[in-house]
């Protein structure tokens, strides 16, 4: 469910209303008519295919697709079909569907084809810092950025008219920012274009080498085609300083750093982009020649500032603001002033100090996922992890991952690692089911092709948890959902042609370390299929809650290698160590910490003996 949406929120008609830059996008795509709308969930992007679903489906056929390629297919199916179509993917999924988006840019577009790509500057959720703008320089795809959520609605409309205009699809870049802050907008109508026949060009459709040779000089011109259209269409906009002002420093921008400008320097000149790529170079080099400076202020890579520079025009930017992390109005600041332009702050009192609580990230109480990174801590085996949020079982207390690079990787990283020959540990790769139906088939197809001496842990917990409880095809739901086919996940493990086989209960301490033994044991690919729904989605599961008797607690702390957070150090002492106690609050009753509890310390709350006064 997107931010604070709920169906009674989707008005469709016009008026002003409060929006996340996600529900605004997914407005703007509503607004533009389109007819189909795929994406697989990813932090920021996540809440604009679960908005677009608030929609009438007779309006749009929003759906999660298997991974983000896919999504991306999808839409450029639609696209082929003459409808407007839409793809929605956080930075790294475009990694995924870059494949199809090279080549959609030279065969272009017949309906509106509009990719929204939502990067996260400072990595809040993510595994690496990269710069969508230079992936779509790559592709020759225009990029649109929109620095707050009305432009984020308008923004979006508009890419489906340059998308048709230009012939090309156009990303739609969105941050963190941007997607979680909410802003008040207004709203339109819905577009209502007829759709159009499909363009039998196989020159034009069909990517062989000769048709792309052909091709290429055409996204090449479409580029300096785009570039004098955002001038002319008013998206590039000249802001310039107060009649009279004698500041001689001008600023170009774009996005969420034009408002964090903005408000550091109110009345500044500035350049705003509309569109990172294609540059107006034209108006760029006009607005250069009326100031003694200019500097570029952009998040992340200098992708504008050198952009502008190769074409010989005097910019600054990346000497006084970071190539990493998240821009802010007091980054932007001190940026300001390490270039000389505004003066260091005065001196005032000294700050309050105090002292943050550290709180480590944690697997939830009760999470299925626990007892598996025990037992193969317990194993000592060598654990390839991947995407999801079992990831965070490479802390303490459970310290039971070796690496994590990419989704899908872990399987393949194993495969690797045992065809090596230099590990003694047992190999194990630890797939969530989501990311496995994302990108893991076809690495354990590879295993099992190679015979490679691998056990395959498949973490099911029955929904996409890390993005926020989204169903995928082994839930047996849809976006909307309606029930659908679900997976059966051992069928589709034995069809690979692994032999070796079996699901387990991920409650049952005692088994899991059993038959993870047993499937360490066999030679080949083995697997494991855990079977617990997560705790929190997409309802938060609870229990009678457990307790610890005082008495019976002999501070051994075996209950703390869980990681749960629903237990914490006591203020009792045992043999110069704290006996532990259990937050009911927290406590869903998983009774995992009992199970655990050699002493039998660890009992159900309505069990444990009244205190007599």
């Amino acid at each position: 469910m997107a931010f604070g949406a709920t169906d009674t929120d989707i008005a469709t008609e016009s008026e002003a209303r409060a929006m996340t830059g996600n529900e605004a996008i997914a407005r703007g795509v509503w607004e533009a008519g389109a007819k189909v709308a795929a994406a697989y969930p990813g932090t920021p992007s996540t809440e604009i295919l679960e908005a677009l679903a608030l929609y009438p489906e007779d309006d749009i056929a929003a759906q999660w697709s298997i991974n983000e390629k896919v999504a991306l297919d999808t839409a450029i199916g639609a696209s082929f079909g003459g409808v407007r179509a839409f793809a929605a993917m956080k930075h790294v999924g475009l990694n995924v569907a870059a494949d199809a988006l090279m080549s959609q840019s030279y065969i272009g577009a017949n309906g509106g084809l509009v990719i929204a790509v939502c990067d996260d500057p400072g990595i809040h959720s993510s595994q690496n810092e990269q710069d969508t703008r230079l992936f779509a320089r790559m592709a020759l795809v225009p990029v649109l950025e929109p620095s707050d959520q009305q432009e984020a609605l308008d923004y979006t409309r508009l890419a489906f008219e340059v998308s048709e205009r230009f012939d090309t699809p156009v990303i739609l870049r969105g941050s963190t920012r941007l997607s979680h802050s909410r802003g008040k907008i207004w709203t339109g109508s819905r577009s209502t274009d007829e759709p159009k026949p499909f363009l039998e060009r196989p020159d034009k459709n069909v990517m062989i080498p000769a048709h792309a040779r052909a091709r290429h000089p055409v996204a090449l011109e479409r580029e300096r085609l785009i570039g004098d259209w955002l001038v002319e269409a008013g998206l590039t906009r000249r802001e310039d300083g107060p009649d009279g002002a004698t500041d001689r420093v001008g600023y170009i921008t774009a996005g969420p750093a034009y408002t964090y400008l903005r408000e550091i320097l109110p009345d500044a000149p500035v350049l705003k982009l509309g569109a990172s790529y294609p540059l107006p170079t034209g108006l760029i080099e006009e607005f250069v020649a009326s100031y003694d400076r200019v500097l570029v202020v952009e998040e992340l890579e200098g992708v504008i500032e050198e952009s502008v520079r190769v074409r010989g025009i005097a910019v600054e930017g990346k000497a006084y603001f970071p190539r990493t992390g998240e821009l802010s109005p007091e980054m932007v600041r001190a940026g300001l002033v390490a270039a000389g332009v505004l003066a260091p702050p005065e001196k005032t009192e000294a700050p309050i100090e105090f002292e943050p609580l550290i709180r480590p990230p944690l697997l939830c109480a009760g999470c299925p996922h626990s007892t598996c990174y025990l037992a193969l801590r317990s194993a000592n085996a060598r654990v390839m992890g991947d995407i999801g949020c079992y990831t965070l079982a490479v802390v303490e207390p459970l310290s039971a991952i070796d690496t994590c690079v990419a989704m899908g990787s872990g399987i393949a990283n194993a495969a690797g690692l045992a065809k090596a020959g230099t590990e003694s540990k047992p190999i194990v790769a630890t797939i969530g089911d989501s990311t496995f139906m994302h990108s893991g088939i076809t690495p354990l197809i590879d295993a099992v092709y190679n015979n490679a001496n691998i056990t395959v842990f498949i973490l099911d917990n029955h929904i996409t948890a890390m993005t926020g409880g989204q169903d995928h095809p082994g839930t047996g739901k849809t976006l909307r959902g309606k029930e659908t086919h679900k997976v059966d996940y051992e069928a589709l493990v034995r069809a690979i042609g692994v032999t070796w086989v079996q699901q387990i209960d991920s409650y049952d301490v005692a088994n899991v370390q059993r038959v993870l033994g047993d499937a360490i044991d066999h030679r080949g690919v083995s697997v494991i299929i855990s079977d617990r729904p997560c705790v929190l989605d997409p309802v938060r599961i609870k229990g009678p809650a457990m307790t610890v008797v005082p008495d019976d607690c002999t501070a051994c702390q075996a209950c703390m290698n869980l990681g749960c957070p629903a237990i914490t150090w006591s203020d009792e002492w045992h043999d110069g160590r704290h006996r532990v106690e259990i937050d009911q609050t927290l406590c869903i009753g998983c009774s995992l910490c009992a199970q655990l509890c050699a002493p039998g310390g660890i009992i159900p709350a309505a069990d444990a003996p009244v205190a007599l006064s």
